[in-house]
């Protein structure tokens, strides 16, 4: 069955998102876009997803786990897990690889945590933004050893990319799918990029502004509209 798909959404939790990214927000637009999955991916933390996958209950939308972990070689990384524990357990170890940095809203901006009702119960001062000390490698493989699946955000991109940053994308990695980000003309791409045929892509919209939020224009085919049955399309089986 097909279902539509947002995988790469952010919240008023990262610094670089508007602070009208709201749990409640980011579902209700989700839901007037006619979408049917979302991902909640703020950067390097977790502390948003409890709140966005309450919302989702209430109001019918399945919102998967996830973050976007900015990595030790300054490569942005999708990561999405099963369930909310694997999500937190991983946030754990992200934030025990995090630099010891303030964050200043005045320059960076706020990042702020939220309930399942959009109230305001704190605010992360931990820089959120900037590299982890976790290099990629280590970060696949402990995202995979959560059941969880990872691939590279917007390699089209010339910061945070993989592809820029390493100039390729090591089949060591064991990528299915690598993510275009919302605007990326894929023929052109590809015709950059011949060595990248071989992959299957999948496109996001990385929001970090409500209007952002996809329209119905990438879906999936899945055999159940569950979690487990999404991260199954990115898994080699």
């Amino acid at each position: 069955m097909k279902y539509w798909v947002d995988l790469h959404i952010h919240t008023c939790l990262s610094p670089c998102a508007e602070e009208d990214m709201t749990p409640n927000n980011i579902v209700n637009m989700a839901l007037i876009k006619g979408l049917d999955i979302i991902a909640i991916t703020d950067h390097n933390s977790a502390r948003n997803l409890e709140a966005v996958i309450e919302a989702g209950k209430r109001q019918g939308l399945l919102v998967i786990p996830g973050m976007e972990l900015c990595t030790a070689e300054e490569i942005h990384l999708v990561c999405l897990f099963p369930e909310l524990k694997e999500a937190m357990s991983f946030e754990k170890l992200v934030y025990d690889n995090l630099y010891p940095i303030e964050n200043r809203e005045d320059i960076f901006g706020s990042q702020i945590i939220m309930d399942q009702e959009d109230n305001v119960i704190g605010k992360e001062s931990r820089l959120l933004s900037g590299a982890s000390r976790l290099d990629a490698e280590t970060a696949l493989k402990e995202v995979r050893n959560l059941n969880g699946i990872v691939f590279p955000a917007h390699i089209d991109r010339q910061s945070y990319s993989m592809l820029n940053t390493l100039g390729a994308i090591p089949s060591e990695y064991c990528f299915k799918y690598l993510e275009l980000s919302k605007h990326c003309v894929f023929d052109t791409f590809i015709s950059e990029n011949p060595s990248l045929n071989t992959y299957q892509y999948i496109r996001t919209s990385d929001a970090h502004f409500l209007g952002d939020i996809l329209e119905p224009e990438v879906s999936l085919d899945l055999k159940q509209g569950t979690i487990e049955s999404l991260l199954d399309v990115f898994r080699f089986m």
